[in-house]
């Protein structure tokens, strides 16, 4: 977001934007949410998460187009509109057949407003969504990180970062720089990890290793080549 907010910055005359915050948090957007128990605790995570956007997505999407003197608009956490949804029937908010925002998208369904494989496609993770399909962000970030951190050094994070101690190479990458700038602040800032929830055995917040995530995935690629076949 940073980025692509320098960039309009730099080449365009536009100072008001908006941006699809909020929505993955109150139509059920990410892919953990296929897991959810029940409609109730889905309504109750998605409560959470919109109580502590502010701490995250909203905080990021706030400083780095604020960096660029942009004003963000968030029609998705619009109060009244926030109100309404989270007043539905919580069984209708949740995913169905797979597909995450279901009842969202349904209200376009049929307009014309969307091509029908846009509006229906699964979520793919943000490191797959901006680079090629040979190399995802996620490899590159990857071959970075490994290249900076060795595993000797990832497995003494705890006696050097005891709060939110990183878990991943990435994660303590990320942490060494932030020390840097805001050193032992990190209690001020992050007063937990954002991980998905209903998921077991993961220490990495990316959707990518949710199990969901690489069916789709697969899925994706055979309409894909069915797509190149015709």
């Amino acid at each position: 977001m940073y980025l692509i907010s320098r960039y309009i910055k730099q080449n365009t005359a536009t100072t008001v934007i908006f941006s699809g915050e909020g929505a993955d948090e109150l139509a059920q957007g990410y892919i953990y949410f296929r897991d959810a128990p029940n409609p109730i605790e889905a309504h109750n995570e998605s409560v959470r998460l919109l109580k502590d956007i502010y701490l995250y997505d909203g905080l990021r999407a706030d400083r780095t187009t604020s960096a660029f003197s942009l004003e963000l608009r968030v029609p998705f956490l619009d109060i009244q509109f926030t109100n309404y949804y989270l007043s539905l029937d919580p069984a209708s908010r949740q995913p169905q057949g797979g597909i995450e925002k279901y009842l969202l998208r349904s209200a376009f369904n049929d307009t014309n407003l969307l091509p029908s494989n846009i509006l229906w496609r699964h979520k793919e993770a943000f490191s797959d969504g901006v680079t090629s399909i040979k190399k995802s962000l996620f490899h590159v970030i990857h071959d970075i990180v490994n290249a900076c951190i060795s595993d000797e050094e990832l497995q003494k994070a705890h006696s050097k970062f005891p709060h939110c101690t990183p878990k991943t190479k990435e994660a303590l990458y990320y942490r060494k720089i932030f020390e840097k700038y805001y050193k032992g602040q990190a209690e001020n800032f992050v007063p937990y990890f954002w991980m998905p929830r209903w998921v077991k055995g993961i220490s990495d917040p990316s959707a990518r290793f949710i199990i969901h995530y690489a069916a789709d995935v697969k899925n994706n690629q055979k309409e894909n080549e069915k797509r190149l076949k015709i």
